[in-house]
């Protein structure tokens, strides 16, 4: 029987919180029934395994972030939409590292997390268009976004940049002026 109050929307997101606290690698169903007080048996009637914990964090995570970043992009074009859905995705990164880390999780395509890793490409690309870049360009861009932004979070919060006297929020700055430069200067294919 399954206790009391205990649901799969409360446990994703107490295994959600318990990620930002203590690293998402280290979120398993034993922490959370010591967080809950009780066995772990008893959170299996909500979660299949620490696999599905894991995709339902993604995908809290996922769909967070894209409420952040659709408020931010809310009116703005071009290198200003740039800026926001950036800035969107680092502010959120920093304010919950666990759940930034659980974006990372392979996410079955038919899945409900899949939901909101679609809109979250879905806010990329609508900062893209503003660039007006077609396919394969866009989704191209896309990949560079992307990767750039989260290369950048990555190193940052794993203290990559602490050893320099250059304020990363300065770097910060001048990266999302090189991404506006290259989007609006998309080259065009080699012959």
């Amino acid at each position: 029987m399954a206790r009391a109050g205990i649901t799969a929307d409360r446990l994703t997101r107490a295994a959600a919180d318990l990620a930002d606290e203590i690293g998402f690698e280290a979120v398993t169903v034993s922490a959370l029934a010591r967080h809950f007080g009780v066995k772990d048996a008893s959170l299996y009637s909500h979660v299949r395994n620490v696999q599905d914990l894991k995709v339902r964090v993604a995908g809290l995570a996922l769909s967070e972030l894209a409420d952040q970043a659709s408020a931010a992009l809310a009116g703005r074009a071009g290198k200003d939409a740039l800026v926001a859905f950036a800035n969107a995705y680092r502010d959120y990164a920093h304010r919950h590292p666990g759940r930034y880390a659980s974006m990372r999780t392979e996410i079955d395509p038919n899945s409900p997390a899949a939901t909101a890793a679609r809109r979250h490409s879905d806010l990329t690309r609508a900062v893209l268009r503003g660039y007006d870049l077609q396919e394969p360009d866009q989704t191209d861009a896309v990949r560079m976004l992307h990767s750039t932004l989260h290369g950048y979070v990555n190193l940052e919060l794993a203290g990559g940049f602490s050893h320099h006297p250059r304020d990363s929020a300065t770097s910060w700055t001048r990266a999302l002026d090189t991404l506006h430069a290259v989007l609006s200067g998309w080259p065009e294919p080699a012959a």
